[in-house]
């Protein structure tokens, strides 16, 4: 099941996506409710196409709070290092997780907006859970039942400021450093989710993986993220990137590609 958040004139609504069978085209149905609530949505009887005059695809959540976690591939660990941006050539043992805020978070065709103080914004295309139910100090063999479902994130970074600041505060955290989307799937091979990225249209992606090597699983990353911060429905977890990480500017389109979600486009712009 796909759960997309949408725009039609200026109000906000959710919509399960179906794929229309005779034409073969995905349509927006709208409902009532709030899919991350503990009351029970139901269809309003209104259907909208994606490319409808006035529709806009939107974040599919608002989180009250993002986590990430750095080098959880070792390909990324070594690209990394390769690229003088880390001192260790490997992975480290423990987790390495840090937070974005919720004014981060933009949505599918939404600007990434590079800041006027840095010069080398990188592109970091991952899976990224949404959290379905409030979790604290969940263990690992029930973390998935804590789980609404998976979408597309780019952990957008300006790495000339990374490395001058050790919590990565501003490297991370800036507006529109979290593209989400396109929309919630319900229904995804997280075992063996296989993660894209195009630049600017082009047909050999500039990064490509799978969640099966990832060095910290995702059902690790909840039990150990709930043990120190009550997670609430809507939060989002970023699972890493799993290889390289390449430059963004002005005027590039950056597209990231999760096979059974879908895809996250989005342009840069100079703030």
């Amino acid at each position: 099941m796909r759960i997309a958040r949408f725009l039609l004139g200026d109000v906000p609504q959710y919509a399960f996506v179906q794929k229309d069978e005779k034409d073969g085209k995905d349509y927006l149905v709208a409902l009532d409710g709030y899919p991350l609530g503990s009351r029970p949505v139901s269809p309003t009887g209104e259907r909208h196409a994606l490319d409808e005059d006035g529709v806009r695809l939107l974040a599919p959540v608002i989180p009250s709070k993002i986590y990430g976690l750095a080098k959880n591939y070792e390909a990324h660990a070594r690209h990394m290092y390769e690229k003088g941006q880390s001192t260790i050539a490997h992975a480290p043992e423990d987790m390495v997780i840090f937070s974005k805020p919720s004014t981060s978070v933009i949505g599918p065709d939404d600007p990434i907006v590079l800041p006027p103080f840095s010069d080398d914004m990188n592109f970091e295309p991952e899976v990224a859970v949404v959290i379905g139910r409030i979790a604290k100090n969940v263990p690992v063999d029930k973390a998935m039942d804590y789980v609404l479902g998976f979408t597309c994130v780019n952990d957008v970074t300006l790495r000339d400021l990374q490395s001058g600041d050790p919590m990565w505060t501003r490297a991370k955290g800036f507006d529109t450093s979290c593209p989400l989307g396109p929309w919630i799937e319900t229904d995804l091979d997280w075992r063996d989710a296989h993660i894209s990225f195009r630049l600017n249209g082009e047909d050999v992606p500039l990064a490509s993986g799978t969640t099966a090597d990832l060095i910290h699983g995702i059902p690790e990353q909840i039990s150990a993220i709930s043990s120190f911060s009550t997670l609430l429905p809507g939060d989002v977890i970023m699972t890493g990137t799993p290889n390289a990480s390449g430059h963004l500017a002005p005027g590039d389109e950056a597209v990231v590609e999760v096979e059974g979600i879908g895809r996250l486009r989005n342009v840069v712009v100079r703030g």
